[in-house]
């Protein structure tokens, strides 16, 4: 099989390891930059240039989107998909699971545990936004963001109407979230394939640190998840119309 892994960093690890399975595996892999790809349309013939060449033909694309360039990114998959190339994650998919209050509005419609959230604009709708998931502490989020960046915890009120104010000052649109105070520091992150969970680990944060990103610092352990995880892990990647994907659950008091 003649396999592209669309992403901008050829050494990141995640890249590296993808491609190293796939020569393993007997494929012809390449990794192409996903900004250097032109978009071609006209009647009837969709196409894509690499580096100012036709792209030749591909069975299938792996893409790994970095968060800066999900419009280029999921505009490139999507042609990749008109022209009948086989995406192991549709754009369509990706642009659900990229925006945190898009993928809640999802998920919330279809049952699954989510923290208690909301999403204001007016400043008046703040305090009582707090008030309505459970009170300080609460944590806010930007609704584009990876690796921990943009999430923060507000202990009390005062503190939770200042953050809000000064990033929506700065034209940035959050979420105010139920902070689930079991789990303070740790998350289960399950890895899906498909129709089931072909791996998982708790993540858990270090020192005064709450989130438990591995790129803040948090310690990773291999778990073995009960059926409820798992099926929660499942469900949550398929709603969002993904086939492989990383889903983060905290373990709540009422389960995922």
């Amino acid at each position: 099989m003649k396999l592209a892994i669309l992403s901008c960093g050829p050494n990141a690890y995640s890249t590296r390891r993808l491609k190293e399975a796939a020569l393993q595996r007997g494929h012809d892999v390449k990794v192409l930059n996903t900004l250097k790809f032109a978009i071609d349309l006209q009647q009837g013939i969709p196409d894509l240039y690499y580096r100012q060449k036709v792209l030749s033909s591909y069975d299938a694309v792996l893409p790994r989107i970095g968060a800066s360039i999900t419009y280029y990114g999921t505009a490139v998959v999507r042609q990749f998909q008109e022209m009948g190339v086989f995406c192991a994650n549709t754009a369509h998919g990706i642009s659900n699971s990229r925006d945190k209050l898009r993928s809640l509005q999802i998920l919330s419609r279809h049952h699954i545990g989510i923290p208690r959230t909301t999403f204001v604009r007016d400043r008046k709708d703040v305090i009582p936004a707090i008030e309505r998931v459970g009170g300080a502490p609460v944590v806010i989020k930007l609704i584009e963001g990876t690796q921990g960046i943009g999430v923060l915890l507000a202990e009390s009120m005062k503190a939770a109407e200042s953050i809000i104010e000064l990033l929506q000052s700065q034209k940035q649109n959050v979420l105010i979230q139920k902070f689930v105070a079991e789990s303070k520091g740790k998350d289960i992150r399950a890895f899906v394939v498909g129709d089931r969970v072909v791996a998982a680990m708790r993540r858990v944060a270090q020192g005064q640190e709450f989130r438990s990103n591995v790129h803040r610092g948090g310690i990773a352990e291999p778990v073995e998840l009960d059926e409820r995880y798992r099926e929660t892990a499942v469900r949550a990647t398929q709603i969002l119309g993904l086939e492989v994907a990383g889903v983060d659950m905290l373990e709540g008091k009422n389960g995922p």
